[in-house]
């Protein structure tokens, strides 16, 4: 099922079954989203992506970058982050996206995609160090994208064009039910950042 056209309605679940997705739209103006972009393109300490495949190390062309209100850490791909403190900027996004969503985070994954030959492969965000079943609010800048997700038992999917400045959030059983991705495209040139708002269980970090 594509939502490409999909009229918005933050309160509208884009999932057929077993979660939760909502999508806000565009909840920052298209000014203030530029500077938005420019700021964290040039202030956040971005370094490439690392994951342990099938025992091979692999250093991806996208980059990412960590941040909490503690020096939390998190493991994904067989790879261990610690996170950096909050940016006035971070803090400034996460309190718009708390405002919105009603959800309280602690955390926020970041995600630099250069152009569109950059993109995600097929995943749920599901590690031990999350909140179960929390809620994670995707907040998107620069080149529109297309997002996809795919039940993991059934394989339907359900896409939807994220927006500069727009809200996305995931909650409920989502990750435990399905994958989701950023597709590559060789239609887009332009750089696109995603901050992930996350909630970390401290009781998992030393």
């Amino acid at each position: 099922m594509n939502l490409f056209n999909h009229l918005i309605n933050p309160s509208e679940n884009l999932l057929p079954k077993d979660g939760v997705v909502n999508y806000y739209g565009r909840i920052i103006t298209f000014q203030d989203a530029d500077l938005y972009l420019e700021n964290l393109l040039n202030n956040i300490d971005w370094k490439n992506d690392e994951a342990f495949i099938h025992g091979k190390h692999i250093i991806t062309k996208r980059k990412v970058a960590w941040y909490a209100g503690q020096p939390f850490e998190y493991t994904y791909s067989n790879t261990t982050k610690r996170a950096l403190p909050w940016t006035e900027e971070l803090l400034e996004l996460k309190s718009l996206v708390e405002q919105k969503t009603g959800e309280s985070f602690n955390a926020c994954l970041l995600n630099l995609y250069h152009d569109g030959t950059e993109g995600m492969a097929w995943h749920s965000d599901a590690e031990k160090d999350l909140k179960k079943n929390g809620a994670i609010a995707s907040l998107s800048f620069g080149a529109e994208r297309k997002f996809a997700f795919k039940h993991k038992q059934t394989k339907e999917t359900v896409s939807i064009f994220l927006q500069h400045g727009s809200l996305l959030v995931m909650k409920g059983a989502t990750q435990s039910h399905w994958y989701h991705r950023l597709p590559p495209t060789v239609k887009v040139s332009n750089p696109r950042i995603n901050l992930t708002f996350r909630t970390i269980i401290a009781s998992n970090n030393k």
